[in-house]
C-alpha cells in the first residue's frame, strides 16, 4: 500500500514501535489492532496473521 510505518503507525493510533514489534512477530496484536491494519491494508487479517500449529 505504500505506507510507512509511521503512517500506518498514526493511522492505526498506535506507537512506530508497535508496528515494529507486529512486524518482526514480537507483538501479538490485539483483535482490534489486527482489525485495523487488516483495513487499512485492504486485506483480512487471516492474510496478515496465522496461528502456529
Amino acid at each position: 500500500m505504500g505506507y510507512r510505518q509511521e503512517d500506518l503507525a498514526e493511522l492505526a493510533e498506535v506507537s512506530r514501535q508497535t508496528i515494529i514489534a507486529v512486524e518482526n512477530n514480537k507483538y501479538n496484536p490485539s483483535l482490534e489492532l489486527g482489525m485495523k491494519l487488516a483495513i487499512l491494508l485492504k486485506t483480512q487479517v487471516e492474510e496478515l496473521f496465522f496461528l502456529d500449529e
